[in-house]
């Protein structure tokens, strides 16, 4: 799988994929891009992309474009918090097919 984690997660969650391909928008040069442009892009070279932003749940009508969204909803944006539900968060990602947004609660 092909993950790409929004310039707002943290970028240490690719820690939860250990065996998958992960980018940052930042390593991919896309930061200036908004959200319809860089889904637009990430689509078919991204399986996943993962966000904190919950409006991005909404910027694929219609599941047009051929990437998951998965939107964590995290109190806080730091490993500590991430690495207990590493293995929700895997699941979820591989549970989100292509035009699909789904939405995790991180407690």
């Amino acid at each position: 799988m092909r993950v790409l984690l929004d310039e707002c997660v943290n970028p240490r969650l690719r820690l939860a994929f250990p065996e998958e391909e992960v980018k940052t928008v930042a390593e991919m040069g896309w930061r200036s891009l908004t959200n319809g442009r860089l889904l637009r892009e990430a689509a078919g070279r991204f399986d996943v992309f993962i966000t904190l932003d919950q409006n991005l749940k909404f910027q694929n009508p219609a599941g047009t474009l051929p990437i998951g969204i998965l939107v964590l909803k995290a109190p806080f944006n730091d490993l500590d918090t991430y690495r207990p539900q590493f293995g929700m968060i895997r699941d979820a990602a591989f549970r989100t097919k292509p035009g699909q947004a789904t939405v995790v609660q991180i407690d």
